[in-house]
């Protein structure tokens, strides 16, 4: 496998077909939308438009993953699973290893010589999780980051969404930025002493305790969750990120599955329970 930049490809080169793809080693498959192994890592993966769940933002992409497609009308006829693929696309999420994505150009005009594909660089899986799709079955969803915004704004604010052109030359583009509000991070550790709403531990560090403020909607696109106390809580590192990779789930009763435990809960902190429902709403496969 040949994961990250190749040497000899450059971001914006274009390829006329598949088989150019596939020589090249910047896409090593001819049909399939993910070339990669579930506990390496996937490769790359191709933009063609062939899921409707597919969303474009430019550094930002919102990928649907694989299987469940009927290949003659291009509709989703059965639910998806984290598997081949997919589970590619998470073990690079988990391991913080880059993608190699390419985009399906619109050609304009009777030019049918020309490139139908662009390599636009590496981008990272910043998340997954699984929805119902818009024909009406469960699909494993991936927001995919360019490298350069992931690299800019990891740890801290979202990474830019920048708006793309179809041409592979560079132009001026619109920044739009998510910004967390740290304040409200302090004060949801505040209001539980930096005690954590799931196990209950308090880690104790040289100069003061610790704790993560996790947001129970993710904010950003797709889900568009609000950041405000009531879609935050107060977890120790270890079950923030089982809550945001989907091995923790939180259904609309406050239980903490598969804990079978109740969220610690204080009165001055009031979530609210159309998060709760969101988040079991694309986890709760997960937690069968």
């Amino acid at each position: 496998m040949a994961i990250g930049a190749l040497q000899g490809v450059s971001q914006g080169q274009g390829f006329v077909d598949r088989r150019e793809l596939y020589d090249s080693g910047v896409h090593r498959a001819l049909q399939a939308g993910i070339v990669g192994r579930g506990k390496v890592g996937a490769e790359s993966i191709v933009l063609s438009g062939g899921y409707v769940d597919d969303e474009d933002y430019g550094s930002v992409v919102i990928y649907t993953g694989e299987g469940g497609r009927d290949q003659n009308s291009g509709r989703q006829i059965a639910n998806q699973s984290f598997s081949r693929g997919n589970q590619a696309l998470v073990t690079s999420c988990l391991e913080g290893t880059p993608v190699r994505l390419v985009r399906k150009m619109n050609v304009e005009g009777n030019d049918v010589s020309g490139p139908k594909y662009r390599y636009d660089g590496l981008f990272h899986v910043e998340s997954y999780w699984q929805e119902t799709g818009l024909d009406g079955h469960q699909v494993c969803r991936f927001r995919l980051v360019d490298e350069r915004a992931y690299q800019g704004y990891l740890g801290s604010n979202s990474p830019t969404e920048l708006n793309h052109s179809t041409s592979a030359r560079r132009v001026e583009s619109v920044v739009q930025r998510v910004v967390r509000d740290t304040a409200l991070g302090r004060r949801v550790k505040e209001l539980h002493d930096y005690t954590c709403q799931v196990c209950g531990g308090r880690l104790h560090c040289v100069g003061g305790p610790y704790a993560e403020a996790a947001h129970i909607r993710p904010v950003g696109r797709p889900h568009n969750g609000p950041d405000d106390l009531s879609n935050l809580l107060c977890l120790c590192p270890n079950h923030h990120v089982l809550l945001d990779r989907g091995a923790l789930v939180i259904d609309q009763n406050w239980n903490v599955q598969p804990l079978a435990t109740k969220l610690r809960m204080v009165d001055r902190h009031k979530l609210d329970p159309a998060q709760t429902s969101y988040h079991w709403s694309i986890w709760r496969n997960e937690s069968d």
